[in-house]
């Protein structure tokens, strides 16, 4: 069995923010020359997320909207974490809610989607750098 590793950077332009990162996962698994396998994609970061579903603006809206619900960013004061100088309790919270990381399998040297699934990362505490882990594992 066969294994690669590689890390990619992002900075979101935006607090919350989310990337389409699915072409730099293929080009990852073309680098790794691995056609049976699996893929796992997770956020290096506990403010961050990488999760897979449709690329459609609408729903990405809807996301923001929705997660912005479940835990507003403000005010600030209402989050025990902030006590410690920090102000993104919330993107603490918003990674909980759309997970870490994904895992995809590779059929034929191809990621094995269903159809209009992209992987997707999330950034809810942006404007900085922060890595995701491609591990690829298989023959």
């Amino acid at each position: 069995m066969k294994s690669f590793r590689k890390e990619l950077w992002f900075n979101a332009p935006a607090r919350m923010h989310f990337t389409n990162i699915t072409q730099e996962i293929q080009a990852c698994l073309r680098e790794s020359g691995i056609r049976e396998g699996l893929v796992l994609v997770n956020a290096m970061h506990i403010t961050a997320s990488v999760f897979i579903n449709d690329d459609e603006s609408g729903l990405h809206h809807d996301y923001k909207d929705w997660l912005e619900r479940l835990a507003p960013h403000e005010p600030i004061r209402n989050y025990r974490h902030n006590d410690t100088g920090e102000d993104n309790a919330d993107a603490h919270m918003k990674r909980q809610v759309m997970g870490r990381e994904v895992v995809v399998a590779v059929t034929n040297g191809q990621l094995d989607f269903g159809p209009w699934e992209q992987i997707f990362y999330g950034e809810f505490d942006g404007r900085r750098n922060k890595r995701v882990l491609v591990k690829i594992i298989g023959e």
